[in-house]
This record gives C-alpha cells, sequence and structure tokens, in this order.
C-alpha cells in the first residue's frame, strides 16, 4: 500500500526544510570563509602588538578547513549547529575588526596603553573559544583530521588567555625618559624606533596620520596626552633625519645657512609640484601631496599614486594636521610667512571632503527634476562621475536627495540618461547607507526593468547595481522577487565579455538565498552553465563553477545538473584545468555524488578514479581532501556491493 497524501505532504515539508537548511548553512560557511579570507588579506603587523596580531590571524586561519568542508556539505547543518556557526561568524568579525584596528592604529598608543590592547586580544580570544565551544564538532560531518586541528586551535586559545603580557620593561623605561628629557639620548630614540618599525619617513608620516585620526574619532579627551606623543613623534622623526641626512635637507643645521634662504625639508615639498605644501592632504597609499595638484592628477583619471605607482583603494583625500602643524612651526621658526590655499568663494566651500559644492549639487538635482531630456542626460552623467570619484561625493549626493530623481530617471524614453541614471545609483550603492535609500525608493523593480533594456552597457550596470546591493542579504530576496534572475541569465548568454562577468556575479550573490536557487534553475540556467564549461575559449569557467556548486547544494539543483551529464566535462577539467578550476571542479563533484548513488556511479563508470587518484598527489589542500572523500565514497559503494552479490 502507498503513502497516504498527508504522508506525501509531510516528506515535501520535510525535503523543503532539508532545502532551507542546506541554503542558510552554505550562506554561513560562505559568510565564515570570507571573514578568513579577509583577516588573511591584512598586512602584516610591525607595531609593538606584531606578535599577537600574528598569533590570532593564524589560529583564525587555521579554521579554514572547518568551514570548506561545512560548505560543501551544507544540508547536513541542524538549526543548533547554524546558531553556533552564525555566532563564531561574529567572534571572527570581532577578530578581524581588531586586528584592523591594531594595524591602522598609532603604534605610540598602543604601546603606552597596553592594558588596553590585552583587553581588546583577550575579549576576541575568549569570544572564538566560546563560539567553538557550543558546536559540537560530533555533529558536524567532516574529516577526522579537520576535527583533529579544531581542537588543536581550542587548546591553543586556552592557552593564549593565560600569557597575555603586552609589558616590556626596556621600552617603558626608554618611554619614559624620551617623554620626559628635552634632549633625549640618540640611542634610546633609536632603540624606540626600532623596537615600533617606526625608521623611516614614511612610518613616521603613517604613525602621524594615525595619531591624527585617532583625536578625530575619540570621543572626549583621549586617555593620553596627545601632545606628548606629538612631541616623542617629533624626536623620533628628527633622530631619523640625523641617521639619514640625504634625505633631510639637512643643509638648513649650519648657522651659515641661517643668513641664507632656508632650504625647505623634502618632507614639507609636494612630490608633484616641489612647492612647500599650504593644504597638505593624504591619499590612500599614506602619501602626502598638496591638496590642488593631487586633486587634478585625479581628476584627469589616474588610479594610481603619482610617488609610489601603487593602486589607490579608494579616491578619497584626509587633511595631515599633523604636518600641517609641522610646516607651520618651521616657518615660524625662519621668518617665513605661512602660505595660505589658494581660496575660493565661500558659497562654493566643498561638502566634507567632495569636491563639488551644496550649491552645485542643487543645481544639478534641479536639471534632473525640472530640466528637459537634454538637461536631465548631463545632470545625470555629471552626477555619474562625481559619485564614482570618491566617498565623500557619494554620501553629499546622497543627502541632497538625488537618489528619488535618478530613480526616476530608469524610465526615461532616452537610453542615455537611463544608463547615467543607473550607473550613478551603482556609484551611489558603494556607500551602504545608500544601498538602505536606494531599496527603500522601491528602484529595486525599475533597476530590473533595464536589465531588461536593449543598451547593453544599461544592463550591465544595471546587474553590477543589483551585486552590489545584493551584498545585503534581505535585499537578495526582493531582486529574485522583482525578477531579476531571468534576466541575469539572459545577460549571462547574450552581454559582452563584461556584462557576462557582471551577470555570473550578481547570479552567485543572489543564490546564497535558498528560493534563489530554485528560480536561477528554473530559467534554465544550468544549461548556459555547462556551455561555459565545455567552451574552451571561455573566461568565466570559475564563476560557472561556483554558481553550479551553490545550485548542487540542494537536491533540485543535484537533479538538475546531473541530467545535463557533467561528469565528462568535470573530470576533463580536473585533469587540464588550473589549480583553482580543478579544485572547484572536484568539489562541484562531491556535491553532486555526496548521497547520490546513481551520480556516484556515473562518475566511477566515466574513469572518475584515475583523475580522483592524481588529484590526491597533486591538487590543492582543498582538492585532496574531496577527492579522498570520493575515492572513499567509491570504496565503501563497492565493498557493498560485494557484500549484496555475497548475500544473494
Amino acid at each position: 500500500m502507498g503513502p497516504t497524501a498527508a504522508q506525501e505532504e509531510e516528506e515535501e515539508e520535510k525535503e523543503k526544510e532539508t532545502e532551507m537548511s542546506g541554503g542558510a548553512g552554505g550562506a554561513v560557511a560562505e559568510a565564515l570563509l570570507q571573514v578568513v579570507a579577509e583577516v588573511s588579506a591584512l598586512p602584516e603587523s610591525r607595531g609593538p602588538l606584531r606578535q599577537m596580531c600574528y598569533d590570532l590571524a593564524r589560529r583564525v586561519k587555521l579554521l579554514a578547513p572547518l568551514f570548506d568542508e561545512l560548505r560543501d556539505d551544507a544540508v547536513s547543518l541542524g538549526p543548533a549547529e547554524l546558531r553556533g556557526l552564525e555566532s563564531l561568524c561574529a567572534a571572527l568579525v570581532g577578530a578581524k575588526e581588531t586586528l584592523r584596528s591594531v594595524n591602522d592604529g598609532s603604534r605610540l598608543y598602543q604601546v603606552l596603553r597596553p592594558q588596553k590592547f590585552q583587553r581588546l586580544f583577550l575579549k576576541a580570544t575568549e569570544s572564538i573559544e566560546e563560539r567553538l565551544g557550543e558546536i559540537s564538532l560530533d555533529k558536524l560531518n567532516v574529516s577526522d583530521e579537520v576535527k583533529e586541528q579544531i581542537e588543536l586551535v581550542q587548546a591553543q586559545l586556552h592557552r593564549a588567555k593565560e600569557s597575555m603580557d603586552l609589558r616590556d620593561l626596556q621600552l617603558s623605561g626608554d618611554l619614559n625618559r624620551a617623554l620626559n628629557e628635552d634632549h633625549c639620548d640618540p640611542t634610546i630614540l633609536k632603540r624606540i624606533s626600532e623596537k615600533l618599525q617606526l625608521k623611516n619617513k614614511n612610518d613616521i608620516m603613517k604613525e602621524s596620520v594615525a595619531l591624527h585620526k585617532m583625536v578625530i574619532s575619540s570621543v572626549g579627551e583621549p586617555d593620553v596626552s596627545v601632545e606628548e606623543m606629538s612631541s616623542l613623534l617629533k624626536k623620533l622623526k628628527d633622530c631619523s633625519l640625523l641617521e639619514n641626512p640625504t634625505s633631510a635637507g639637512i643643509e638648513r643645521k649650519t648657522s651659515f645657512a641661517k643668513h641664507r634662504c632656508p632650504v625647505i625639508p623634502d618632507d614639507f615639498r609636494c612630490p608633484l609640484s616641489l612647492e612647500l605644501m599650504k593644504d597638505p592632504v593624504i591619499v590612500s597609499t599614506g602619501q602626502t601631496y598638496e591638496r590642488s595638484y593631487i586633486q587634478k592628477w585625479l581628476d584627469n583619471g589616474h588610479k594610481t599614486c603619482p610617488k609610489t605607482q601603487q593602486c589607490l583603494s579608494h579616491t578619497a583625500v584626509t587633511p595631515n594636521f599633523v604636518l600641517k602643524s609641522l610646516i607651520a612651526q618651521w616657518c615660524d621658526a625662519n621668518g617665513i610667512e605661512l602660505p595660505k590655499k589658494h581660496g575660493g568663494h565661500q558659497d562654493r566651500k566643498p561638502v566634507n571632503n567632495s569636491d563639488i559644492s551644496l550649491d552645485g549639487i542643487n543645481i544639478l538635482l534641479q536639471k534632473l527634476a525640472n530640466g528637459n531630456q537634454e538637461a536631465q542626460r548631463a545632470a545625470a552623467g555629471e552626477l555619474r562621475l562625481l559619485a564614482k570619484r570618491n566617498a565623500d561625493n557619494r554620501i553629499s549626493i546622497a543627502e541632497a536627495g538625488a537618489i528619488p530623481l535618478l530613480k526616476q530617471l530608469l524610465s526615461s524614453p532616452d537610453p542615455r540618461t537611463q544608463e547615467h541614471a543607473v550607473t550613478a545609483l551603482l556609484n551611489l550603492s558603494i556607500n551602504n547607507d545608500n544601498k538602505g535609500i536606494i531599496v527603500k525608493e522601491k528602484a529595486i523593480p525599475k533597476i530590473v526593468k533595464v536589465l531588461e533594456s536593449e543598451s547593453m552597457e544599461a544592463r550591465e550596470n544595471a546587474a553590477a547595481t543589483l551585486f552590489s546591493l545584493s551584498a545585503v542579504d534581505q535585499n537578495k530576496v526582493l531582486i529574485g522577487e522583482a525578477g531579476a534572475i531571468p534576466a541575469l541569465v539572459s545577460l549571462l548568454c547574450q552581454g559582452s565579455p563584461r556584462g557576462k562577468k557582471d551577470a555570473a556575479t550578481a547570479i552567485f550573490n543572489l543564490c546564497l538565498y535558498p528560493g534563489n536557487k530554485v528560480v536561477a534553475l528554473r530559467a534554465g540556467i544550468v544549461v548556459h552553465l555547462m556551455t561555459i564549461l565545455v567552451d574552451p575559449g571561455a573566461s568565466l569557467i570559475d564563476e560557472a563553477l561556483a554558481i553550479l556548486a551553490i545550485l548542487a547544494s540542494i537536491q533540485e539543483g543535484k537533479v538538475v545538473i546531473a541530467h545535463s551529464d557533467p561528469t565528462p566535462v568535470l573530470l576533463k577539467l580536473m585533469k587540464t584545468g588550473s589549480a583553482q578550476v580543478r579544485e572547484n571542479a572536484v568539489a562541484l563533484l562531491f556535491s553532486l555524488c555526496s548521497g547520490v548513488e546513481e551520480n556516484l556511479k556515473a562518475a566511477k563508470d566515466g574513469g572518475a578514479e584515475e583523475v580522483l587518484k592524481e588529484l590526491v598527489d597533486t591538487g590543492t589542500e582543498r582538492a585532496k581532501r574531496k577527492a579522498g572523500s570520493l575515492l572513499g565514497f567509491m570504496c565503501q559503494a563497492a565493498e557493498a556491493s560485494v557484500s549484496d552479490s555475497t548475500k544473494t
């Protein structure tokens, strides 16, 4: 007798719950891996807390294999395990912020207030240990090697809490003398410089920036004397200049030089103009320039630091008040009139550090609201460029009320205006607060309409905008409900190389939400992804494998992918692809075969064993684990088959 309708309904409900759990588990595992990646990307600390930073970062990175295995078997995670992993993710984010604050912070402050940072590291360590302790490793479907590694990390975290002592008695004594003596022994200053890694003018400059940021971000008065720290920093700088006289413009030391035009110290000159700086500002690489000259450099479309040629992580500039004060002191000591900035009219004063005034923004918004088509197109284009240029512009433009007006222009009959409007929203959405305003203004459905328009550039930028907005979890649901996924799948097939890339990254992000996976599957995405995998000239193989792996985390995804006969393609990629492609291909094959005997048999019959054995020897660590697990599944299946034959 077959199952009743009630039993079938109950089974369906259970299956849905499993799919939802798998999707949520995959998203949590991805979030955990993202935090580990961000910790790994942090620069190595060079200050007085470098050992503690190294130890904490190393322990966080040791958790990566656990998250890798959980991502590949997310369906097995129960509600309790999910809650535990979410709490662990919050603890790791806290540890990452501690490491980042130390890397970006003042080394002088760190060594003058060691107890404060000891408490920070202790809190981060205790939080990770407690969250790990709440997760039962026995209930997780992970390998014994990973369990042993996590137990080792737990033991290290426990021991670390008992050995957090940042005191350096010699350094404390040296600092006390340097702070209290007008003419401190250069040997002591050199020793401090060595221990704090403040040995050259770039180090000194970065420390001055960190001190400035600490002052402007502190609530109330800082708990140490900023004047004392600035004085000590000046002593260290003078000591550094004495050690390296060729870079210091040291001619000013002689008494004869006092009767001549004083030589401007190199640190006070703008690297672009070679003139004494009037309004020094710092770019993201830590280099300082005269504001007007570096702004012209940025306005001309340059994305690198002129002096170091490093790529700028952003184009915002920060006033260097410490250096400006030193320039003022030098001018006063040498009888030189303090330079004045090239001033503009007060009513044209920029907002914050943005490069357009509030009046200027309002004029552009009036054109958006009331101008003819040509005026609207020009204003939207100018806002697009301004929003791209720096962070302060994005804040000023949004605060002035541009987003509702740009949303209306998404429906403009003029394709160029529509393109400018969606790209301006894309640039504004880089700011997290602006993401919220865009969603609140119900712009998502209109952005999806642009995604379905005829202008390829507008479609590409609409896809990039949806990707940016989908960084917020609740937006993934709204974007999916607005019908974006079929339009993104269409762009994945028809777009330019850049458009396909934008579509793939947006689809990947959206499919972290379980409900969107089913929509993507029913939009026929698997056929297109498999086409990418078999195209030798395709540039999106990594992205295609990543999307397929997410889709394979639900049962419907496994079925649809299996129907496309993926085994030969995946085995070929595992033989000939790059290390990353081979790793992603075997991870996808693992997801497809996990718990599905037909897929496992198809892989074995297709000759997977030989390829998997080679991966066990030559693959990445993750590829080795996946290949080993698959070989284990095949051995178990063979033993079960022999046992069944014996019984019959």
